[in-house]
């Protein structure tokens, strides 16, 4: 986890402590979610960027978060943690369609 501290997404779900195991999954979960539909890698800052540029792990079209992808990414991650199960007897929820809204003016190389 690298774009929220632990301590965001216990707020965001107030979560315990005593879940943040679980919740540093789920945040992990949901950055990598976040950067696969922005088809691009995400920063915490611009010097951190800078690092992986010069690295040249970057990627093409490397972003710094911003508060649009931020809220995404908790969306995402407080989903996982509210929803643990693949099926169950509660009607089933998608993920926020918020999430897309948030993500898709960041996203890159569309396609045809």
């Amino acid at each position: 986890m690298q774009l929220l501290t632990i301590e965001q997404l216990r707020s965001h779900c107030r979560a315990d402590p005593s879940d943040d195991d679980l919740l540093t999954v789920y945040a992990e979960a949901a950055e990598q979610a976040a950067q696969d539909f922005l088809n691009r890698k995400v920063y915490p800052d611009v010097e951190t960027m800078a690092e992986a540029v010069e690295e040249g792990s970057a990627g093409d079209d490397p972003a710094v978060l911003n508060p649009a992808i931020r809220a995404a990414i908790l969306l995402i991650a407080a989903h996982l943690y509210r929803n643990r199960e693949g099926v169950g007897s509660e009607q089933l929820r998608e993920l926020p369609l918020g999430v897309h809204q948030l993500l898709w003016p960041h996203r890159v190389g569309l396609g045809i």
